[in-house]
């Protein structure tokens, strides 16, 4: 193998948001608030993880990156020496450092650009090459709805693996979608297709656009809600994921409830609305809880996208037992046989998760299906 040239992003405050509630990183003024609620970085650690997969071709991989936590800090975590280029303010990056540094990778001829964020990222980087560079994400944002995501930053680091030993040969046009996140923290999503980065393929290994919903589940969608409604044991928390899936049950206890954040209830009442990851921890000290998600359509995620406030550490305070998903028959037709995904962050808590699980699509009707790590 001839020596490969990996440009290296790193959007160091992407996916600051989830855990708090704050459903993304937009704008100075959201990083602020970010860190003042105690968020930690998530994209420096899973660019990190993604790059110790290119161990086996270490020597023969060069990666040109931006300076401090943009890339050079995460790639000499992984154990590489980086040639770091351009220039930016430690601590202080912006949009524009994004979209700079994909500019200079590419001038730099680079085989492909590598950067770990979300939707925000993908866009900036978009905006930058195009479709004139090979590129792929690790995700590490809050909304991740794009295309151009590998599953995990595990297999995002075995797709670049296997593109550069020549294993990996199709190439795909991948959508960049986006959406408005002041209108998502207010319950409206507001989608945009911004254009196509060129991504290499292989199924298993990269995650779909998530899918919208279609008029014919709504009757489902009642069903449902009544089901987990009626099932409802006394004294147990009901930590309800987002989602309009999620959001019928929501309805049912409260109107008064939100769409995107994660809402707690109890005693088939709604007791908090659109909570933390510490919020629910500490709710959790004093009640056993169950923890009810429902499957991203398209894509086939049940942790790790839009609800990050349901962290590894909630799950495992939780059990695994006492998580209920929820789908309609037309998301479980669409995954078509697929396994469901999860992306906690933490390698050892998706591997708890793995398995099989039951999926409730109607009262009394479940499906079984096979959760993949």
């Amino acid at each position: 193998m001839s020596l490969k040239t990996l440009g290296l992003i790193v959007n160091p405050v992407a996916g600051m948001g989830g855990r708090v509630g704050l459903k993304g990183t937009d704008g100075a003024e959201i990083q602020r608030m970010c860190r003042q609620m105690g968020a930690k970085p998530e994209a420096p650690v899973r660019a990190a993880e993604a790059l110790k997969q290119l161990e086996p071709i270490r020597d023969q991989v060069e990666i040109v990156t931006y300076p401090y936590d943009m890339g050079e800090d995460e790639a000499k975590a992984a154990g590489f020496t980086p040639r770091v280029i351009g220039t930016i303010e430690k601590d202080c990056t912006t949009f524009q450092d994004t979209r700079r540094a994909a500019q200079e990778l590419k001038r730099e001829g680079v085989d492909l650009i590598l950067f770990a964020g979300g939707d925000g990222t993908a866009r900036d980087v978009y905006a930058a090459v195009q479709d004139t560079v090979v590129a792929l994400g690790i995700p590490a944002g809050v909304k991740i709805h794009s295309a151009v995501f590998a599953t995990t930053p595990r297999t995002a680091g075995q797709l670049v693996l296997q593109y550069f030993l020549g294993k990996a040969r199709q190439l795909k046009e991948a959508e960049v979608m986006d959406i408005d996140e002041e209108a998502f923290r207010q319950g409206r999503v507001s989608a945009e297709l911004f254009g196509y980065l060129k991504i290499p393929y292989e199924k298993n290994l990269v995650q779909s656009m998530k899918a919208g919903r279609v008029s014919s589940e709504e009757s489902d969608l009642e069903i449902i809600s009544y089901y987990i409604c009626d099932e409802m044991q006394p004294s147990v928390l009901y930590i309800l994921g987002p989602g309009t899936t999620i959001r019928g049950i929501k309805n049912r206890l409260n109107p008064d409830n939100t769409l995107l954040g994660v809402d707690v209830a109890l005693d088939k009442k709604i007791i908090a609305r659109d909570v933390s990851e510490q919020a629910l921890l500490e709710l959790m000290d004093a009640k056993p809880a169950k923890i009810v998600v429902t499957v991203i359509g398209g894509q086939g995620y049940i942790f790790g996208r839009g609800n990050q406030q349901i962290s590894s550490r909630v799950i495992r305070q939780a059990g695994r037992e006492n998580i209920l998903v929820v789908a309609t028959k037309d998301k479980i037709t669409a995954l078509a046989g697929k396994p469901l995904l999860v992306d906690t962050g933490d390698e050892e808590t998706n591997a708890y998760l793995a398995g099989y699980m039951r999926v409730i699509a109607g009262y009394y009707e479940q499906f079984v299906f096979r959760v993949s790590a």
